[in-house]
C-alpha cells in the first residue's frame, strides 16, 4: 500500500504540471488583456501595465516563471483585477468558506443518500421503498441552479425562516440553505447507487448462506452486506466531492457565501487570468488528492484488493 501511495503521489506531478501548462496556453491564447476593458486606458499606460505584470515576455519566458513560483514558493502569483491583493490572499480567502459548506454538503448527501438507498433495498417494493426512490429522483431533476432560487424563494421570500444570503462567519442560519442546494442531486445519485448495489449484494450467495445458518436480519445486514454493497458508493465519493467543490459556483453567486466560485466567476469576465490559474490547480490538486483517499478507503474496505 506504501508503494501504491508514493507511485501516485509521483504520478500527480506530471499530471499537474500537463494541467498548469495546459491552462497556461489557453490563458495566453485568449484574445484581448485583463487591462483591455479599462476604459479610457492609453496605449502607453496599457503598455506599462503588460509590462509591469510580464505579459510582454515570450511565452516560455511566463510559463517557466511561473511554475517555478509554484514549485519553490508556492506563489500563484498576482492577481489582474485586485490590484491589492495576489491569488494566494484570495484563495485562502474563498477556500475556507468553500471547504465549510461543502464538507456539510459531503456529509448530508453521504448519510442521507446512503442511508435512503440502504432501507429502499432491505425494503423493496414497499412504502419506503417507494418514498426513498421518490425524493432520489426528485433531487436528481433539480441541480443546484434551479434548487437555490427555490429554496431562497420559499424559506426567505415567503416564510421568512432564514436569510437569502451571506456568510457571518459560518453561523447555521447562513449554512442551511447552501448545503441544502448543494448536497441534493449528490444525494440522489448516492442513494441510486447504493439501492442498486445494495440489492444486488442482497441475492448473492453468502447472503443466503448466512440466512440458512439462521442470523438475524441486523446482522445479516450490518456485518456482512453492508460493507460490498458500499464498494461502488465510496468510488463515486471522491468525484462527488470535488463536483462539491467546482458546484460552489453557482451557491455563491446566488447566497453570496464569498467563496472561490464568486472569485472564479469574476476572474473568468474580467480576463484575471492568475485567478483562474490558481483555482485551476488547485481544483486539479485536490481532484487528484481525493482520488488517491478514495483508492486507499476502497482497498481497506474490501481486503481482496491489493495494489
Amino acid at each position: 500500500m506504501t508503494a501504491f501511495i508514493l507511485r501516485r503521489l509521483l504520478f500527480a506531478i506530471p499530471v499537474l504540471l500537463i494541467l498548469i501548462v495546459l491552462t497556461f496556453v489557453l490563458m495566453y491564447t485568449a484574445p484581448g488583456s485583463p487591462f483591455a476593458s479599462d476604459r479610457g486606458v492609453p496605449p502607453a499606460v496599457l503598455a506599462n501595465l503588460e509590462r509591469e505584470y510580464g505579459l510582454d515576455r515570450p511565452f516560455l519566458a511566463q510559463i517557466g516563471t511561473y511554475i517555478w513560483n509554484i514549485v519553490t514558493q508556492f506563489d500563484f502569483g498576482p492577481s489582474f483585477q485586485y490590484r491589492d491583493q495576489d491569488v494566494n490572499d484570495l484563495i485562502e480567502q474563498g477556500f475556507p468558506v468553500t471547504l465549510t459548506y461543502g464538507f456539510w454538503s459531503f456529509l448530508v448527501a453521504v448519510v442521507v443518500g446512503g442511508t435512503l438507498g440502504v432501507v429502499a433495498a432491505i425494503r423493496q417494493n414497499t412504502w419506503l421503498d417507494y418514498f426513498a426512490v421518490g425524493i432520489s429522483i426528485g433531487a436528481q431533476v433539480l441541480p443546484n441552479f434551479v434548487m437555490a432560487p427555490i429554496l431562497v424563494l420559499v424559506f426567505t421570500l415567503w416564510l421568512g425562516w432564514l436569510p437569502g444570503g451571506g456568510w457571518q462567519g459560518g453561523q447555521i442560519e447562513y449554512l442551511i440553505m447552501p448545503v441544502i442546494a448543494l448536497s441534493t442531486s449528490f444525494m440522489a445519485s448516492i442513494a441510486r447507487i447504493a439501492r442498486a448495489s445494495m440489492l444486488e449484494v442482497m441475492t448473492s450467495n453468502f447472503i443466503r448462506t448466512a440466512r440458512a445458518k439462521g442470523l438475524p436480519g441486523r446482522t445479516i445486514v450490518l456485518r456482512h452486506a453492508l460493507k460490498p454493497a458500499l464498494l461502488p458508493v465510496i468510488s463515486y465519493l471522491g468525484p462527488a466531492f470535488v463536483g462539491m467543490i467546482t458546484g460552489s459556483v453557482v451557491i455563491d453567486l446566488y447566497f453570496s457565501t464569498g467563496g472561490i466560485g464568486q472569485f472564479f466567476v469574476a476572474s473568468a469576465l474580467n480576463r484575471d487570468y492568475g485567478v483562474m490559474m490558481g483555482i485551476t490547480v488547485l481544483l486539479g490538486a485536490l481532484t487528484i488528492l481525493f482520488n488517491l483517499l478514495v483508492d486507499i478507503l476502497y482497498a481497506w474496505i474490501d481486503p481482496k484488493i491489493r495494489y
